[in-house]
C-alpha cells in the first residue's frame, strides 16, 4: 500500500481526493493538513465520513507531510502552493499541486495573470503538465506534475485532436464555458453566496481568467505555433461541472460524421474520454462524480466551423480525479484505479 499525505484537506478538492481514495485499494492516506481546523478530526468538518476515516488534521509543516510517504498531494489555494512546493518537493518524494501556481512555464506570464510575483521561478519549468491524455509518458517518470485546471482540461481534451492535425485555423478560435459555483473554492467570495448565484447566469473575468495563459500555452505546444484566444467564463448555479462549446473555423472539407471518427481514433484507448455519437452531445449531469470527459462535436457547414463541445466534473477530472489519474501513472499503477466511477445521477 502507497502510503500518501495530503495538504489542504478541508478544500473542495482536498475532500474529493479523501472521497475518491478512501476505496482506492493500493493507497492508505497517513496524514492530512488544514490550518484553521488543526487538532481536529477529519468527521468533525466532514461528517458524511464518520465511521470510515478519522483522521486528525494537523498545520501545515513542508517538511513532515512528506516523511515517510509515497506521494504528497497539495491542495493549497493559488498563490499560497508556491510557498510550500518547492520545500516538498526538496524531501525527494513524488508530488502533485492542485493549484495553479506550476502550471505556467514563465514567471512573468504567472505575474499577469495571477497579479502577484511568483515565489519560486526556478521551480516553474520542472514540473510536467498533468493532462494524461496529452503527456502520460513525461507523468509515468515524473517527480513532480502541475495538475490541470478544470477549465483547461475541457477546452484542451476538446480540441487537441483538431490542433494535433491541423485541421483548423489557428486564428479567432473562442472558448465559451460555463462552471458550477465549486470552481470558485470554498473561500466566502460575494458572487459565491447563494442569493447572488441562484437563478442567475453570469459571465466572469472577461478577457482576464488566469486558465487563459494555461489554454494557450498547451495549444501552442500541440499546434507548434504561438496561438492567442477568447475565453470566456461563467458561473452557472449548481455544484458540480463544467461545461465548454469551443468554435473554430476548419481549413478543409470535412463532415461531423467524419470528425468524429478523427476523434475516436485520436482518443482510441483512452479509458476516460468518450466521444458521443453524432447529433448527441454532452451533460453534465452524465459525468457528474466521474473522471470521464464527454465531447461531442458538429461541423456547421455553412459557416466553415466546427462546434466543439465537452462535459467535465470540475472537482474530479478537473482536479482530484485527475490528480489521482497522475498520481497512479506515477508510482506504476494502472491509471483506472479507483476511478471507474458511474455518475452520480439524479
Amino acid at each position: 500500500m502507497a502510503k500518501i499525505s495530503i495538504a489542504g484537506a478541508t478544500g473542495y478538492t482536498g475532500a474529493e481526493l479523501i472521497r475518491i481514495l478512501y476505496n482506492h485499494p493500493e493507497v492508505d492516506i497517513v496524514r492530512i493538513t488544514s490550518e484553521r481546523s488543526a487538532g481536529f478530526h477529519f468527521s468533525a468538518i466532514f461528517p458524511q465520513f464518520r465511521n470510515l476515516m478519522d483522521l486528525t488534521f494537523e498545520p501545515l509543516d513542508p517538511d513532515a507531510i512528506a516523511a515517510g510517504v509515497d506521494l504528497v498531494f497539495l491542495a493549497l489555494p493559488h498563490t499560497d502552493s508556491m510557498h510550500v512546493t518547492p520545500r516538498v518537493i526538496r524531501q525527494n518524494v513524488p508530488v502533485v499541486d492542485l493549484s495553479g501556481d506550476f502550471r505556467l512555464n514563465q514567471a512573468k506570464v504567472y505575474t499577469e495573470w495571477y497579479k502577484v510575483d511568483h515565489a519560486a521561478p526556478g521551480e516553474m519549468e520542472k514540473g510536467v503538465y498533468g493532462l494524461p491524455e496529452l503527456n502520460r509518458e513525461k507523468i509515468r517518470g515524473a517527480r513532480f506534475v502541475a495538475n490541470p485546471g478544470c477549465y483547461p482540461t475541457a477546452a484542451l481534451l476538446g480540441v487537441a485532436p483538431l490542433l494535433k492535425d491541423s485541421l483548423i485555423h489557428l486564428e479567432g478560435i473562442i472558448i465559451d464555458a460555463k462552471s458550477g459555483v465549486t470552481g470558485g473554492g470554498k473561500s466566502p467570495k460575494a458572487h459565491l453566496h447563494f442569493p447572488e448565484a441562484n437563478e442567475s447566469l453570469m459571465a466572469y473575468k472577461v478577457a482576464e481568467h488566469q486558465h487563459t495563459p494555461e489554454i494557450e500555452q498547451e495549444m501552442e505546444r500541440l499546434a507548434g505555433r504561438k496561438i492567442e484566444i477568447n475565453f470566456t467564463p461563467h458561473l452557472i448555479p449548481m455544484n458540480r461541472g463544467v461545461l465548454c462549446t469551443i468554435y473554430a473555423a476548419l481549413n478543409q472539407n470535412v463532415t461531423t460524421k467524419q470528425l468524429i471518427d478523427h476523434y475516436k481514433s485520436y482518443y482510441r484507448g483512452e479509458p476516460f474520454v468518450r466521444i458521443l455519437p453524432a447529433g448527441t452531445y454532452p451533460n453534465t449531469k452524465n459525468v457528474r462524480g466521474t473522471n470521464a470527459c464527454d465531447i461531442g462535436l458538429k461541423v456547421d457547414a455553412r459557416t466553415g466551423r466546427v462546434i466543439v463541445l465537452s462535459a467535465i466534473d470540475n472537482l474530479v477530472k478537473g482536479a482530484s480525479g485527475q490528480a489521482i489519474q497522475n498520481m497512479n501513472l506515477m508510482l506504476g499503477l494502472d491509471e483506472k484505479t479507483g476511478l471507474s466511477l458511474p455518475a452520480m445521477t439524479p
